[in-house]
């Protein structure tokens, strides 16, 4: 009996070996397996992020093809007039461009505003204060325009230049079409641009006066002509679209003028020379003075057109 178990105990040993030789083999071959699949799954990820990365890239660069500032200029106490226009313009909808809307007035004179407006930034971040007393037409227009090369040119060379291709200066009582506005930029000189509603009313001559204040567009180059230029500096009191007006006819500058009538226009109540029908071929309406003339307004163009369905409301 000894013998056999003597001899049973010894068969046993090359088994086990084999079989832990067999183990160590098996588990040699999945971690070979798992680190070939790792290195596959590493390079299709890096793959579809590289992919990714260049579909948002691509995208980028079509919306950044275009860029435009709207600055709203207004005053510091209308806290619901910037409330009802942001939801006027950050429910709309634009292809192919980079658009940002600002609000824009003087430095803060009371308590109240101090605490309303800071709250605003940090939700918003989209007011701009300026180095100024607020007024109307004694040169506020002039220090925003000057304030804008510091405030926007990007010395790291990182950003894009120009920071934005055209500057729109619009009124608070002003409903503009983004969309409409950026199709007709689109083809448009990127250089020495004048662009708006031509006044007198009755003239299609956009060299004849200069642009209504209800909302007029310039270029990049024009804005840093006005840093740089005593013009500005030393003509500032009057009507501010007149005075703007001014400054491009004694420098001779804005040399590719774009009349935007009539698809700008003065609502048309009261009716006048500058004011015609609401129509579909709008890119601003102006004299937006109550809330009625803006919900019909809205209504005429089908603001909100692209409201979803949903269970948690009933809009008729």
């Amino acid at each position: 009996m000894k013998l056999e178990n003597t001899m049973g105990s010894k068969s046993s040993k090359p088994n086990r070996g084999r079989f832990v030789c067999s183990c160590f083999t098996v588990i040699f071959f999945l971690c070979l397996f798992a680190a070939i699949n790792e290195v596959r799954f590493s390079s299709l990820l890096r793959l579809g992020r590289c992919a990714l990365s260049n579909e948002t890239a691509t995208t980028e660069n079509q919306s950044e093809d275009l860029r435009v500032l709207i600055s709203v200029l207004t005053l510091p106490d209308q806290y619901l007039r910037r409330h009802f226009l942001r939801l006027v313009y950050g429910t709309q909808t634009w292809e192919g461009a980079k658009v940002d809307v600002k609000f824009v007035f003087c430095n803060l004179t009371k308590e109240d505003q101090k605490v309303m407006v800071a709250m605003e930034i940090m939700l918003h971040n989209d007011i701009i204060i300026l180095n100024c007393t607020e007024n109307m037409n004694r040169g506020k227009t002039s220090t925003f325009f000057r304030s804008l090369p510091e405030m926007f040119n990007d010395t790291s060379g990182v950003g894009p230049y120009p920071p934005y291709h055209y500057v729109m200066k619009a009124d608070d009582d002003t409903y503009v079409r983004i969309n409409s506005l950026v199709r007709s930029l689109r083809p448009l000189p990127r250089e020495d641009l004048y662009y708006g509603f031509v006044i007198p009313c009755g003239s299609m001559d956009p060299f004849k006066h200069y642009m209504s204040g209800m909302g007029f567009v310039v270029s990049w180059d024009i804005v840093e002509w006005i840093y740089g230029s005593d013009i500005p500096k030393k003509h500032v009191e009057g009507p501010e679209d007149k005075v703007f007006g001014d400054w491009m006819r004694w420098a001779g500058r804005g040399k590719n003028r774009y009349n935007a009538k009539w698809s700008m226009y003065n609502y048309p109540d009261p009716p006048s020379v500058c004011s015609h029908e609401l129509w579909n071929d709008t890119i601003a309406v102006h004299l937006l003075k109550n809330q009625e003339k803006w919900i019909r307004t809205l209504s005429f163009f089908n603001h909100t057109h692209s409201l979803k369905p949903s269970k948690l409301y009933h809009i008729p």
